[in-house]
């Protein structure tokens, strides 16, 4: 279920081409699913997201091999 033609933001699209799930970004991250969601959706505003749950996940991604800045999504 990977890019059914929603709108993303540069984290969702990045989980796509690399067939991460949501959930998997849930499990390691730490975050709540809602949290997770909106920062994927691309019809919102990642400003206002706070920086904590943008390291959480920058941080879940290098700890599996992903050569990731916050700078690549926001």
């Amino acid at each position: 279920m990977y890019g059914l033609g929603k709108k993303r933001s540069r984290l969702g699209a990045f989980l796509d081409r690399n067939r991460i799930t949501q959930e998997w970004l849930v499990s390691t991250s730490g975050l709540s699913r809602d949290a997770v969601s909106r920062l994927c959706d691309g019809n919102r505003d990642h400003e206002k997201l706070q920086i904590k749950s943008k390291s959480k996940v920058i941080s879940a991604l290098r700890k599996h091999g992903y050569d990731v800045m916050a700078s690549d999504f926001w």
